[in-house]
């Protein structure tokens, strides 16, 4: 399956985040000692799966191959015992001009970090679609903000790529 799909870096919260749906994700990036992981082993909830996210060939980072495996709870466990980096989120569904935008407030060593992604069923979609104002910048080029590469990282480590941006640390 192939993902169409932006990210941005939060400006604000949304006054009203609080009231909308959310729930808890933890995910492993394997193999640790890879830069940048692309096999992730995540718990959504009380919901577990194993997704493989590559670019295609037009190495375009909004687009990507995407592979997801539904995991029993015990798959899981035994997976998650292997040797990766880690990260921690609260995902808020939030809905936003007849988008459901993915709000992502980072807990953990990364708190402070909230990133907004949305997804979209075509090109034209994702090339029409604008900032909300609650958005700093369009970060979906940067490497540094692609999930693999923050797992296992401080809000520290990343801090000076957000200041190129003017990127104010956030949490609720």
């Amino acid at each position: 399956m192939i993902e169409l799909e932006r990210t941005f870096l939060a400006k604000y919260l949304p006054e009203d985040l609080e009231k909308h749906e959310r729930i808890e994700i933890e995910d492993i990036y394997i193999p640790r000692d890879v830069e940048h992981p692309i096999l992730r082993i995540r718990r959504i909830g009380d919901k577990f799966e194993i997704t493989k996210k590559s670019l295609t060939e037009e190495n375009d980072p909004s687009k990507q191959e995407e592979q997801t495996i539904v995991l029993s709870y015990n798959e899981y466990l035994a997976l998650s015992k292997l040797d990766g980096k880690t990260s921690h989120k609260i995902r808020y569904f939030y809905p936003y001009n007849g988008y459901v935008l993915h709000i992502d407030v980072y807990q953990g060593c990364l708190k402070g970090l909230v990133v907004i992604d949305v997804e979209f069923e075509n090109e034209k979609e994702k090339a029409a679609f604008e900032m909300p104002e609650f958005c700093l910048a369009d970060v979906t080029n940067e490497k540094f903000m692609a999930g693999g590469m923050l797992c296992g990282k401080c809000y520290e480590d990343i801090e000076p790529m957000l200041k190129r941006f003017g990127y104010k640390r956030l949490g609720l």
